[in-house]
């Protein structure tokens, strides 16, 4: 019984080796992914694109830094000055995670909604989907795809109107997926790639994500598992239910969802071929969703639903 005990295998859950990288680090490579396609939002829809962004992110940081000091430091006294809070090991605010959720949920958001939109969101995002969980490294659901939801069910009017292209600020327009869904119309795929479509602030130009998506790959803060598998499996399906693939590929939120939302470490699989299940699931819910379902976008629920899956698919693939 002794030497057998000896032999015994303890396992936890991961990661095992540190490499040097810190949250911080991490989430500053996010952040600087993301300018080419904020700079983009702000050229096509002009100052108020930079409005809804910076609002969502420091009501992100506010929310969550207020929150931590009011209900996970171990000791909060009034008398005592707030600075020495601030530096307590309990208010991670700094580590740039709640700045990175206001950034992807304004992205995900259209450029004609108030001002007070992004601010509900982005509280529910951080108090919901993030602290109510136990903070970063807890949360089961994507923060900012859990906003959107949110948004979207909450007030469908303001998070469904659009503006049309670079320069017309008051003109609204359809998608290029509602005009398919309404009426079979197939935006060019050019203007797809460039940007010279309607659609929320950070998904319209492909081109900004991909530049953005290529310095994560180089900075190795993602891999490809996610991202590709997600991508070449709703170019597959769309072949497979008859639907045009390419333009499924680079219309929406896809090339946002798969390479910024999918990809979140807290919120995927560990391993390499679960995340390539996780992809797959999410790009089979993506086209289902566009296909039969009401609305005309799925990247959005196809990812949280995939969320909820990833423990049992890390179970299976441990």
């Amino acid at each position: 019984m002794e030497r057998q005990s000896r032999n015994l295998l303890i396992t936890s859950s991961p990661p095992y080796i540190k490499n040097g990288e810190t949250v911080h680090c991490l989430m500053f490579d996010v952040i600087i992914s993301l300018v080419p396609a904020a700079l983009f939002s702000i050229y096509v829809f002009g100052v108020r694109s930079l409005w809804i962004i910076f609002i969502s992110s420091m009501t992100a940081v506010i929310t969550e830094g207020v929150l931590q000091l009011l209900f996970f430091t171990k000791e909060f006294n009034y008398k005592t000055p707030i600075l020495s809070f601030i530096k307590s090991e309990d208010i991670t605010v700094t580590d740039g995670s709640a700045l990175v959720t206001g950034l992807l949920l304004a992205f995900t958001l259209p450029p004609t909604v108030p001002y007070w939109i992004p601010i509900v969101g982005t509280v529910v995002a951080i108090a919901l989907g993030k602290l109510a969980f136990g903070g970063l490294g807890y949360n089961i659901f994507n923060p900012a795809l859990l906003g959107r939801a949110f948004l979207l069910a909450a007030w469908p009017v303001y998070m469904t109107t659009w503006l049309a292209t670079i320069n017309a600020d008051v003109v609204t327009t359809a998608t290029p997926l509602s005009m398919m869904k309404e009426d079979g119309q197939l935006t060019p795929i050019i203007n797809l790639i460039v940007g010279n479509v309607s659609g929320s602030i950070g998904e319209t130009s492909v081109v900004a994500l991909l530049l953005g998506a290529a310095y994560l790959f180089y900075k190795r803060t993602i891999t490809w598992h996610i991202p590709v598998s997600y991508i070449v499996t709703v170019f597959v399906f769309s072949l497979v239910l008859g639907m045009p693939a390419f333009f499924h590929v680079f219309s929406g939120g896809l090339i946002l969802g798969a390479f910024y939302m999918a990809t979140d470490v807290v919120t995927s699989p560990c391993t390499p071929k679960g995340r390539i299940i996780f992809g797959c699931g999410a790009g089979i819910i993506t086209i289902l969703i566009r296909k039969y379902g009401g609305y005309p976008e799925g990247v959005c629920y196809a990812i949280l639903i995939m969320n909820a899956v990833a423990p049992l698919i890390d179970r299976i693939k441990r």
